[in-house]
């Protein structure tokens, strides 16, 4: 793959050339083996709230760099979609998928080699799962309508031939099983950086710093992507599940609880999402962790930060923003205090606009947000790449829907590295934080095990 640029630079395909997309309905299509067909970069999106997308090949690619990213990759955008030749239902539309990294000056080395500080790929083809309809897009640039029209027969056909077929990689479709682990951080190391991030709260340079650890993963075979989303969608159904695989050497995949934000039209939809404990093995000691999150001062305090400080972001662009009310948001192995946010644009916006905005937010990076990235990158022994930065998509009207990357690993040949964070505050105690962010593995470390 040919390397992002670098300063702040953006790339694309070629300017002045049309994008043309076609799109035709399909009987209903399994995305494990469409994704198991596709060529990197491969990309999967799915929320509760809204269509399940697969993609596959490309049709244009968006890479950007510094601290202009956001901006340089909606221009880039606006140039690619300016004139595009589009006949398909709206569900089925071209959409960029991808996504940035945690920190502006992110360096592509491995674990993360292939994703840039800011990558977005627009896919050959895209299959749309919608409100009971099965869609398939194809998009190219520099080839005539009728050149597109005849690809997409060509697929859609190959596609209609292998439905109920084995797909081919299915064999490996299952677990491919854990060997080792290996922390990048100590239980004792941890501990000290705990202590350290709360000395700097009771001196009064923070009010909350989120640090995370990784978990190296050894594995007896390599992941399957189409397999492991699958196993995701059985045990959390309510979280946004995500792959972006750039190049062939490897996947950021998760099931994420946490919304970034949506945009239609004008409504701007996002959470607030801090503060956890975990699931009772009875429905009696379920409620008793419910009540012991919901009545702990603690976990009150760090989640009214994340609260306080989405709406004071929202309010420069928004004419009205709704805070709803706090409530508990259950998952398979964990709960969350959970508050859902609507607010209203005073003008056309772009998602990635909110999302500028947004991220990253106090549940991930902590407040004073710029002496919270500073602690981080002081602290931290790992590059966090896009471990709970943005990824989704958006589309030509610059709505879309970004989720925050937790819960998710980034893959190897027989490899993962999984990332799980935890917020500090003035009464955070080391060990309680520690075991937290072990829990905070197990979505994707379950579906790794066999």
């Amino acid at each position: 793959m040919e390397s992002p640029p670098r300063d702040g630079q953006v790339s694309a395909e070629p300017t002045g050339s049309a994008l043309v997309s076609r799109a035709v309905e399909l009987p209903d299509c399994d995305p494990r083996p469409f994704l198991a067909g596709r060529d990197a970069p491969r990309t999967y999106w799915t929320s509760p709230y809204g269509p399940e997308f697969a993609g596959g090949g490309t049709a244009a690619r968006l890479t950007a760099d510094g601290a202009d990213r956001f901006e340089e990759v909606r221009e880039a955008a606006a140039d690619l979609f300016d004139g595009l030749d589009y006949d398909g239902p709206g569900p089925a539309r071209p959409r960029l998928f991808g996504g940035f990294s945690f920190h502006e000056d992110h360096d592509p080395a491995p674990p993360w080699q292939g994703f840039g500080a800011a990558e977005f790929v627009l896919p050959r083809t895209q299959l749309t799962r919608a409100n009971g309809e099965t869609w398939l897009t194809v998009s190219a640039r520099d080839a005539s309508p009728q050149a597109v029209e005849r690809e997409l027969a060509e697929v859609r056909d190959a596609l209609t031939e292998e439905e109920g077929q084995p797909s081919s990689d299915s064999q490996q479709d299952g677990p491919p099983g854990v060997v080792a682990t290996t922390p990048t951080t100590t239980r004792e190391e941890w501990a000290e950086q705990v202590s350290a991030a709360v000395s700097r709260i009771e001196a009064g340079d923070l009010r909350k710093v989120t640090l995370a650890q990784a978990l190296a993963v050894e594995l007896a075979d390599e992941v399957s992507i189409p397999g492991a989303l699958a196993r995701l969608g059985e045990s959390y159904p309510d979280c946004f599940r995500f792959c972006f695989e750039p190049t062939t050497e490897g996947a950021f995949f998760g099931a994420t609880p946490e919304r970034l934000a949506t945009l239609r039209g004008r409504t701007v939809e996002t959470d607030a999402l801090a503060g956890s404990v975990g699931r009772g093995d009875t429905p009696e000691e379920d409620a008793e962790l419910e009540a012991s999150i919901q009545n702990s001062e603690k976990m009150a305090h760090e989640h009214e930060l994340v609260v306080e400080t989405i709406r004071d972001q929202l309010s420069p662009i928004a004419g009205t923003v709704r805070v709803e009310d706090r409530r508990v948001r259950k998952l398979a192995t964990i709960q969350h205090l959970w508050t859902p946010i609507e607010a209203d644009l005073t003008e056309s916006g772009h998602v990635l606009s909110i999302v500028e905005a947004l991220h990253p937010t106090p549940a991930v990076g902590g407040l004073p947000p710029a002496k919270a990235l500073r602690t981080i990158r002081e602290t931290e022994t790992f590059d966090r790449g896009w471990y709970a930065a943005p990824v989704g998509w958006f589309d030509a009207e610059g709505d879309g829907t970004f989720a925050v990357g937790i819960r998710s690993a980034v893959t190897g040949d027989e490899s993962a590295t999984l990332f799980a964070g935890n917020g500090i505050v003035a009464d955070s105690d080391p060990d309680e934080e520690y075991e937290e962010v072990q829990l905070k593995y197990r979505p994707i470390l379950d579906e790794l095990e066999r």
